[in-house]
């Protein structure tokens, strides 16, 4: 059993889809970061950056618990776990590594950008809006490219490259992007939300989601020194 420790956010929603993929049994622990949770001793201990998702796996190497942080490295292990989503061909299978390293490097953390400058800054400051718009621009061309010449991102094959990307470009409105300008990347996307592991994955916790904007508890938990605290 797999204690999952998770918000319905893009990193959350990409565990959720890939054990929702491999029905590997797992358990939901919520973990509201705009109420603080992330910032608990007893999530420290699973995730030390303060960070979801996070997970403990009941058996894992060896057969004894073992917790695991940081989403990209959770989908390696689930996918070695469950033996599907990563290619044995060795090529193929460092195909996976580059572009789940793209995610981790440059999707997930300039997507964010993007959503907090556009979407979420106290104060608009023209100069952040358009270096994250033109940035996330920028990353969908990249994926574009790619997706113009392959019907999945690291090769033949749906695997957890695909898995990583897709949650994070489900708003590009929010993002400053129009998908119209992106036909290979809207096929991909759309083609991935309609498997029925996808759509069930997109449910855990979203009754949990804010309805809209912020408190002002939460842009301190979420923005704030709270997120620089010593602890």
């Amino acid at each position: 059993m797999i204690d999952l420790y998770t918000w319905p956010t893009p990193n959350g929603h990409k565990i959720h889809i890939l054990l929702e993929e491999t029905g590997l049994p797992y358990r939901v622990h919520p973990v509201d970061i705009g109420a603080g949770d992330q910032f608990k001793p007893a999530f420290l201990r699973i995730s030390p950056n303060n960070k979801m998702p996070a997970m403990i796996d009941a058996e894992g190497p060896g057969g004894r618990p073992f917790a695991l942080a940081e989403s990209g490295a959770m989908l390696f292990y689930l996918a070695s776990k469950a033996g599907r989503f990563l290619p044995e061909d060795l090529g193929a299978r460092w195909h996976v590594m580059q572009w789940v390293m793209f995610q981790m490097g440059h999707v997930g953390p300039m997507l964010g950008q993007a959503h907090h400058f556009l979407q979420y800054a106290p104060q608009k400051i023209a100069y952040a809006m358009d270096r994250y718009r033109n940035e996330a621009n920028r990353l969908y061309g990249v994926l574009e490219r790619r997706l113009g010449e392959s019907a999945f991102l690291a090769c033949g094959e749906y695997t957890i490259a695909d898995i990583a990307v897709m949650p994070w470009l489900r708003f590009p409105e929010r993002q400053g992007v129009d998908l119209e300008h992106y036909p290979a990347v809207r096929r991909w996307r759309d083609g991935i939300a309609a498997r029925p592991a996808v759509q069930r994955a997109l449910k855990v916790l979203a009754d949990r989601r804010r309805a809209a904007g912020f408190t002002p508890e939460q842009m301190e938990n979420l923005f704030g020194a709270s997120q620089y605290a010593k602890r």
